[in-house]
């Protein structure tokens, strides 16, 4: 009789201490979600700021014609494709778009020079915010894949299969865009 109560307490402790283990991966995988949630809002907010930053720069009379309609076509179709619900994927090729219209603009010849010419003086305020934004999407971006990469590599365990612990939270995808900013230094 002895031995049948210290088989049923240790199988009581291990059921206590896998249902523990069960209840922190849970509780861990949820924080993971709630971490790209998060992440995917800073991304979204770091990217509205950036064409925000460069629609004010596409209206800036200094710009030449061609540059200024580049530009502003660029952070518009960014624009629409966030509010279309068609999608990451016409998101990101937008957002590409708009970084490569940016560089394009920014590294021309004399581009620093003409915005800093300006009467008003804030052409280098301007230019610091559109500089600031770039690289703040840059970084959200970064930041939001790792937070994506770390949360599918969870869920891919065999527990985590199993037990269904993800219930049914979407599998997070990658965003994936050209967000390489413009050179901002001043010597070209």
């Amino acid at each position: 009789m002895a031995e049948w109560a210290s088989i049923v307490s240790v199988a009581v402790a291990v059921l206590i201490v896998v249902s523990f283990y069960v209840s922190w991966r849970a509780g861990r995988l949820d924080r993971m979600h709630t971490r790209v949630e998060t992440a995917h809002a800073a991304l979204d907010a770091a990217l509205l700021r950036r064409g925000a930053a460069v629609l004010e720069l596409a209206s800036r009379r200094e710009l030449e014609p061609a540059s200024a309609v580049l530009l502003a076509d660029a952070a518009a179709q960014a624009r629409r494709a966030r509010t279309e619900d068609g999608g990451d994927g016409e998101r990101e090729l937008a957002e590409s778009n708009l970084s490569r219209a940016l560089r394009a603009v920014v590294d021309q010849p004399g581009f620093r020079e003409a915005l800093s010419a300006s009467d008003d003086s804030d052409g280098d305020e301007l230019l610091a915010e559109v500089e600031a934004a770039a690289k703040q999407v840059h970084l959200a971006r970064r930041f939001y894949n790792d937070a994506v990469a770390r949360t599918r590599e969870a869920r891919a365990s065999r527990l985590v299969r199993v037990t269904r612990l993800a219930g049914h939270a979407r599998l997070p995808v990658f965003f994936d865009m050209d967000d390489e900013p413009p050179r901002f230094d001043p010597l070209g």
